[in-house]
């Protein structure tokens, strides 16, 4: 008998695994707002030089006709961002004159400071900070160091969470969230607003990959499809809930404390949260596991079968994965045997392809020339069709034929859009929704099959060392932008190719997980291993016979 056995005979999918699944759902939502909240805080306005004081002290002089004497035209014939005329070009109001009849005029940096549009967002960090010009790097820097945090914490909290439990680490993300997303919608200087958005990458990680490891640990083998594709669909809805707040609150700081503020109210009920029995069990805290299991079982109708459950009879039934557990693990184990270097390996490939395309699409909505609300809105809006079509592949197909498959789907997508002219807007625009719904599509079925392919006593390590695999991938992403301004096609095609590569490689060397029992240790994923190694691989032996007999029978062929 295995755990999931056990979580049947106290009621299976019931009453506790929704309350449960709710109150795990809410920071999800949340959290999504935070991971694509600098899309709008970090917002990028039109903006051009403030004219030197004093130049139009009668006001007799129109704003435009002002512009036409100060601020010169770049090629595409609009005002130029960073420069402005050293001394006003009056001229310019002759309407017989021209930039080309001036080209020798003598222009300066933004000495004054900088006006910027307030029609689509009120204030930024970028207006706050005038963060443009020769500091329009650091808009993109501060969201690499974000990714940065994200990435830490998989590494961090995955291996804690191994060692002193999910709800532990959970509670003190939920604090850990609500503190650092305060202190940067409060804080006055871009380094403090940059070192606790770094914090809050990091709890990040930490909420996701927590969330979904505690659900799945507390759900039988018939819900984990269900349980996965809920948390997806969470996510989802934190997408579409920001562009809805974003619209609402223009002010940056404001918009920032927002998103924050739900998670005081988190950290207060998370005390309510059970740790994973699974998880008890194998760290030897059968006692506690026990109370657990009954309160479960209460919840859930199953009062009676709860308290016929005895420590020595929970033992008993788990000495198997309880024996097989080793004391202590490391990043190594994840590597250790060849079951797991396959599994490691494919999904060190898997996250990081994903992750990579991902925010390569979905991080600078302004690309698409339309307005960032209805991006972010459409961004969200088309992983609910994708989801609920991974979610039928994962029931009824199986998990492995949908990672692979949703992960060709998004890099055929966006190579397609290359050939697509830049003039149709709207139709890249869907092509780039319709590929960042295959990738999040992929990611809601990377989390629950990394969560079934790991197994229970290195499943967080496993999970954060995954997390930082894909989290690389977003770093990363940024930087091949970089590229497009020299070889404006290379980035569709690095974004494209490589979630094609990751879903070939899943296809053809993960195992299936579906309707399979979770594996609890990684002698378990061997045995598992070279099990299905047996059934698959036949052994043809060749035995020699003396020539006198018939030709067709000089060689015998055995199973």
């Amino acid at each position: 008998m295995t755990f999931a056995d056990l979580l049947d005979r106290i009621g299976g999918v019931g009453t506790f695994q929704i309350l449960h699944s709710i109150l795990l759902a809410f920071p999800v939502c949340m959290v999504a707002c935070h991971n694509f909240l600098q899309n709008f805080t970090a917002a990028f306005p039109a903006h051009h030089c403030k004219q030197k004081p004093g130049l139009n002290i009668s006001g007799n002089i129109s704003y435009e006709d002002l512009m036409r004497v100060t601020i010169p035209l770049n090629q595409k014939g609009l005002p130029e961002r960073c420069r402005r005329f050293s001394e006003p070009q009056w001229m310019m109001l002759n309407p017989n004159v021209t930039q080309a009849n001036i080209s020798d005029a003598v222009t300066e940096t933004c000495l004054d400071g900088w006006v910027y549009d307030t029609s689509v967002v009120r204030s930024s960090i970028i207006t706050e900070w005038d963060l443009v010009c020769d500091l329009s790097s650091m808009r993109q820097m501060a969201q690499s160091v974000y990714m940065v945090g994200v990435l830490l914490g998989g590494a961090v909290f995955g291996g804690i969470a191994d060692r002193f439990g999910r709800r532990t680490v959970l509670i003190w993300s939920y604090m850990q969230m609500s503190i650092a997303g305060t202190l940067v919608a409060f804080l006055p200087s871009f380094p403090c607003y940059v070192f606790f958005r770094l914090i809050s990458g990091m709890t990040f990680s930490s909420v996701l990959l927590n969330t979904l490891c505690l659900m799945l640990e507390w759900m039988p083998v018939k819900g984990r499809t269900l349980a996965g594709t809920f948390i997806g669909y969470v996510f989802t809805s934190g997408q579409m809930v920001l562009s809805g707040l974003a619209y609402a609150i223009r002010d940056w700081r404001w918009l920032q404390f927002s998103v924050t503020a739900p998670f005081y109210f988190f950290f207060v009920y998370s005390w309510l949260l059970q740790e994973s029995g699974r998880w008890l069990i194998l760290n030897g805290r059968t006692d506690q596991a026990l109370t657990n299991m009954r309160r479960v079982a209460r919840l859930n109708g199953k009062e009676a079968e709860g308290l016929k459950m005895s420590k020595e009879e929970v033992i008993a039934e788990m000495q198997n994965e309880i024996s097989n557990r080793k004391s202590s693990h490391s990043l190594l184990d994840l590597v250790r045997t060849p079951g797991m270097r396959r599994i490691t390996g494919c999904l060190m490939m898997v996250w990081f392809s994903t992750s990579f395309a991902y925010y390569g699409l979905a991080m600078d909505l302004q690309k698409f020339g339309i307005s960032i609300y209805l991006v972010q809105f459409c961004f969200g809006a088309i992983d609910v069709p994708a989801k609920l079509v991974a979610a039928l592949t994962m029931t009824f197909v199986g998990r492995r034929m949908t990672q692979g498959l949703f992960l060709i789907l998004a890099g055929t997508v966006i190579i397609a859009n290359i050939f697509v002219p830049v003039e149709m807007r709207v139709l890249k625009t869907a092509l780039a929704a319709l590929g960042k719904g295959c990738c999040a599509s992929a990611f809601m079925c990377a989390y629950l099959y990394s969560g079934e392919l790991f197994p229970t006593e290195i499943r967080q390590t496993g999970m954060g060392f995954s997390d930082m695999n894909a989290r690389v991938g977003s770093v990363v992403a940024p930087v091949i932008h970089l590229i497009g301004e020299y070889i404006p096609i290379l980035p569709a095609i690095i974004f494209g190719a490589a979630p094609i590569v990751s879903g070939i490689a899943a296809t053809c060397l993960l195992p299936e997980t579906r309707n399979r029992p979770l594996s609890d240790t990684i002698q378990e994923v061997e045995d598992r291993r070279k099990k299905s190694n047996w059934k698959q691989e036949v052994e043809l032996k060749l035995e020699f016979v003396p020539l006198t007999q018939k030709p067709e029978n000089c060689f015998k062929d055995t199973i």
